[in-house]
């Protein structure tokens, strides 16, 4: 049974939709210029008239209108008889109620108060049974193993991804992968920020008709706002969505400005990093170096500091590397086609499988920075994000010094 804050409205199942008329004007209004925007740029693949752009490069990665006399919040498109286009709105999964749009549309309801991460069927601790596709992946290598799996088994025809650019192996850059050489050259995680769902076109001029997207929450949310908005046929390629467990994404320059400057950590000499309470770095010399997260987060990159959603919660399945051990990953099964997945992939032995709650440090931290992230979401956008957040709680006031003068007595 579900207990709700005194503070915290009921949750609420969205009022049925009336004609919906909200169009480029008002996501520039209500997003864009009021910070809640991501970069996720889903705003940008779906655009039937191809008149968003968007720069993927360091201080950027935010969507504008490409017909610049008309201003930058208009759109000839938006305008007629019948309302004008409404796809960009339809699509953005940070506009007005976009988190019980894609409840909805995934579960049948909206997520109870307590539920910080998001609605899930099952946890468990997975990694990759292949020694190559685990020593090449990330922690226990499930998002490689998955990827694999479903284009073996005939789910998609290929994955939106985060590649790296070819001269710096660093430089995250949207990518799409179709075979397992192709997976595994991409595998890893970078820390700074890749629009996947930009990799799109390409994957469409390819011939590719049925795509998994992996990306954080802010990305893998946006399919299932559109179908529950009912964008039309640009949602249809998605057909499965691997969501990553983010706190935050950096800015490129943290490498030159903190771990070379500060530390003589290259990145051309970097062979691997990961986060657990401390940024882990290795190096092609074989060192191992940690730097205190403290000391990153003024490289944060804008568009995550108003972020609620670490979980990826509207993913099939979320997965992440938090816990105590390197080797495993936390693996959120939020659907039943990603339960379905799981099952099948423990089932043949592609993935081995263990309890989440043997990791009592990984269940801690999922709540913990699910809670944290939902307290970044801005008071006066919709509410439903922050519903059943517990306040921060209040630090304790020191302690009187023994040496501490005694009060005068009165």
């Amino acid at each position: 049974m579900t207990t709700l804050d005194q503070d915290s409205p009921p949750p609420t199942t969205p009022a049925q939709a009336g004609r919906w008329t909200a169009q480029w004007k008002e996501l520039y209004a209500e997003v864009i210029t009021t910070g809640l925007c991501t970069g996720c740029a889903g705003c940008v693949v779906t655009c039937p008239h191809d008149v968003i752009g968007y720069e993927h490069e360091e201080g950027k990665y935010i969507p504008f209108h490409l017909e610049e006399e008309l201003g930058l919040d208009n759109c000839v498109h938006g305008f007629g008889e019948g309302g004008g286009c409404t796809t960009c709105t339809r699509a953005c999964p940070r506009f007005r109620a976009w988190e019980p749009s894609a409840d909805m549309h995934l579960f049948g309801r909206v997520r109870e108060p307590d539920e910080m991460a998001g609605i899930w069927r099952q946890l468990h601790l997975t990694r990759a049974s292949d020694e190559m596709v685990h020593k090449m992946g990330q922690d226990g290598g499930l998002v490689s193993a998955m990827l694999i799996w479903l284009r073996e088994h005939d789910y998609i025809d290929a994955a939106l991804v985060s590649g790296v650019e070819d001269d710096d192996a660093w430089k995250a850059k949207p990518a799409v992968v179709a075979t397992k050489e192709e997976i595994l050259a991409t595998a890893g995680s970078r820390y700074t920020y890749c629009a996947n769902p930009l990799a799109l076109p390409e994957a469409k001029e390819k011939g590719y008709e049925r795509l998994a997207l992996v990306g954080m929450g802010c990305q893998t949310s946006s399919p299932p706002t559109m179908w529950d908005r009912k964008a039309g046929k640009v949602s249809k390629p998605f057909l499965f969505n691997i969501g990553l467990l983010c706190s935050k994404t950096f800015d490129d320059a943290i490498f030159t400005e903190l771990f070379e400057a500060k530390y003589g950590l290259k990145k051309q000499d970097m062979v691997k990093m990961n986060i657990k309470g401390v940024f882990q770095i290795w190096m092609k010399d074989g060192s191992y170096h940690e730097v205190d997260l403290k000391e990153c987060h003024g490289w944060t990159r804008k568009g995550c500091t108003s972020c609620p959603d670490f979980a990826a919660e509207h993913a099939d399945v979320s997965t992440g590397g938090i816990g105590e051990d390197n080797d495993w990953t936390l693996t959120i099964v939020r659907t039943e086609l990603g339960e379905e997945v799981i099952e099948r992939m423990i089932a043949d032995g592609s993935i081995i499988a263990k309890p989440a709650q043997t990791d009592e440090t990984a269940m801690r931290l999922l709540r913990l920075l699910s809670i944290v992230s939902r307290r970044r979401w801005p008071k006066e956008a919709d509410p439903a994000p922050a519903i059943g957040v517990p306040p921060p709680k209040k630090k304790k006031a020191p302690a009187p010094s023994a040496d501490a003068a005694p009060e005068p007595a009165g």
